[in-house]
């Protein structure tokens, strides 16, 4: 399992580094390297942490994003993200080689804050929801049950919360406003899908409604 982390960990960044720098034009682009780097240290000692602790999760976090018992709607929107962040990529890789975005350093500083955030907001929700697999799907085989500790106790959809961070932090860092501006799209994307999840946790698992009527956010407390 942590070969297969290591070989998918160096094959995902190493996608996401060719689109920004071939995007970019240049290997020239410090804020790049940095986020390369840092996010690929991250994901294999999280993702190492996280096999070791909770190794049917981590198979599951492993699984490819479109699988048998996934819902239709599930594959369109996952589909849909991916798309929309390979696309997102090659935008700020093409803004930093048009020079759209003067971002201070002191921000993309910031960024890297919020992209930090945003990381450990997934792996505390990772750490208390060892059913929190990348596709909407109901793990009958594994036991599935409702989680409402932890972040859990807060929103119904910690991760989303963290993603949107991750999202945002990550333009910020890569000096990108333009690429900041396209988190708005993320966001409609994954608040989408908490309609899609929460069909299939209402109508799958049990205790779910009696947990909405408990924890009546969805992604941010107090707001909705």
């Amino acid at each position: 399992m942590v070969a297969k982390l290591i070989a998918q960990t160096f094959l995902w960044f190493g996608f996401m580094g060719a689109l920004l720098f071939m995007s970019a034009g240049t290997l020239n682009w410090p804020q790049a390297w940095v986020y390369l780097v840092l996010m690929v240290g991250l994901s294999l000692t999280l993702g190492v942490g996280l096999a070791q602790r909770d190794p049917g999760l981590m198979k599951e976090r492993l699984s490819p994003p479109i699988q048998k018992g996934q819902s239709s709607a599930d594959k369109v929107l996952l589909s849909t993200l991916l798309v929309a962040i390979f696309a997102w990529l090659v935008l700020m890789g093409l803004d930093f080689r048009n020079g759209w975005s003067p971002v201070p350093v002191w921000v993309q500083v910031v960024g890297a804050v919020v992209l930090l955030l945003g990381i450990w907001i997934c792996y505390l929700t990772m750490l208390e929801n060892s059913f929190a697999a990348p596709v909407v799907k109901i793990q009958d085989e594994r036991g599935q049950k409702v989680i409402t500790s932890g972040p859990y106790s807060y929103v119904r959809h910690p991760m989303y919360g963290g993603a949107i961070l991750f999202f945002a932090g990550t333009a910020l860092l890569l000096g990108s406003w333009w690429g900041l501006a396209s988190v708005l799209l993320f966001i409609v994307l994954l608040a989408i899908r908490t309609f899609i999840e929460e069909k299939a946790l209402r109508t799958g698992l049990q205790g779910y409604d009696d947990y909405t009527a408990h924890v009546r956010y969805k992604l941010i407390p107090m707001v909705w």
